[in-house]
């Protein structure tokens, strides 16, 4: 855990504060690969992820973007509220779930609204890098777009390409033709809210591009339907107890009911913390960590959102 100081406070659009976190101590940050997040201990007791959008090489702060979510749940709306100039906080150390190929392929970045925090650290490797790539900024507006200025005025402006929902019909994106004109090597990386992502994804599949080549990163997990949802036991391994998880409960919220403690972060199956093996029995996969092939594999789920298909899950614990 790092202890650090809230330094500066920036409006970056309607409803979107960059905030500079400097380490208490006065010393440098770790460094991080671009697409790299934090996690950010909030006053109210809830932890919230973060992608790092600041310099990556030895960094004297960590710049975050929070977009103020109108359905917020504590996180985004705490920090537009609670965080001042000078308040101390904790962070963990950057972690990478959303890192960029090592492939020599020229990349496409696709980034919606606060999507493009984790995408203007990658864009700004690239550049840095003297590597083939194209940055695609879609928002409703130019004032709801964060870091619209820099974008215009950066060493690869020439290179950035925004997409306004509200402005000339001639400059909104259409995918299928980006996607089309780029070569057959090209490495695709999106990110934004759930409607955007399968915008993108669904005209990159109907035009064959094979999944290898897909990359993104969730915000927020879909819906579910809460209302098919039915109890199934936990069974776990090294005592053989028994825990029942009602249909309105999570397996997480079960298990730390009945004196299990597991490490866990968004609770919405997105950041693979609580991410637990299972030996026996067939998990209902509603994470958007574990890829298609590992969920298929049924070794392992995410407590904190999915569910079970068989009645028990015998679990590692």
């Amino acid at each position: 855990m790092i202890e650090v100081i809230v330094g500066a406070i920036r409006l970056e659009a309607q409803d979107i504060h960059s905030f500079e976190l400097f380490r208490a101590d006065g010393a440098t940050l770790p460094s991080f690969e671009p697409g790299a997040h934090i996690d950010l201990h909030l006053p109210n007791g809830l932890v919230r992820q973060y992608s790092l959008c600041g310099p990556a090489e030895r960094p004297r702060h960590y710049r975050i973007a929070v977009l103020r979510c109108r359905d917020s749940r504590g996180g985004s709306a705490a920090v537009h509220a609670e965080l001042r100039v000078g308040q101390r906080l904790r962070i963990g150390e950057p972690r990478n779930l959303f890192p960029l190929s090592t492939e020599p392929a020229p990349r496409l970045l696709f980034a919606g609204g606060i999507g493009i925090t984790p995408l203007l650290a990658m864009a700004e490797r690239l550049a840095g890098d003297g590597a083939d790539f194209q940055l695609h900024y879609c928002a409703h507006s130019a004032e709801r777009a964060a870091f619209v200025d820099y974008l215009g005025h950066c060493a690869f402006a020439d290179r950035v390409h925004c997409h306004f929902d509200h402005g000339d019909s001639a400059r909104r994106a259409d995918p299928r033709v980006l996607l089309a004109a780029s070569p057959r090597d090209t490495q695709l990386y999106l990110c934004g809210p759930a409607g955007f992502m399968r915008w993108i994804e669904s005209a990159a599949r109907d035009l064959g591009w094979e999944e290898h080549r897909l990359h993104r990163e969730h915000f927020t997990a879909a819906p579910q339907e809460a209302a098919a949802d039915t109890p199934f036991e936990l069974e776990l391994a090294s005592s053989g107890a028994l825990i029942r998880v009602a249909a309105g409960q999570t397996a997480l919220a079960a298990l730390r009911e009945a004196g299990v403690e597991l490490p866990a972060s968004c609770e919405q199956g997105i950041c693979g913390t609580c991410l637990t093996r299972v030996l026996d029995g067939e998990p209902d996969h509603r994470d958007l960590y574990l890829s298609d092939e590992e969920q298929a594999a049924n070794d392992c789920f995410t407590p904190c959102c999915s569910r079970a298909r068989s009645p028990r899950l015998l679990l590692d614990l």
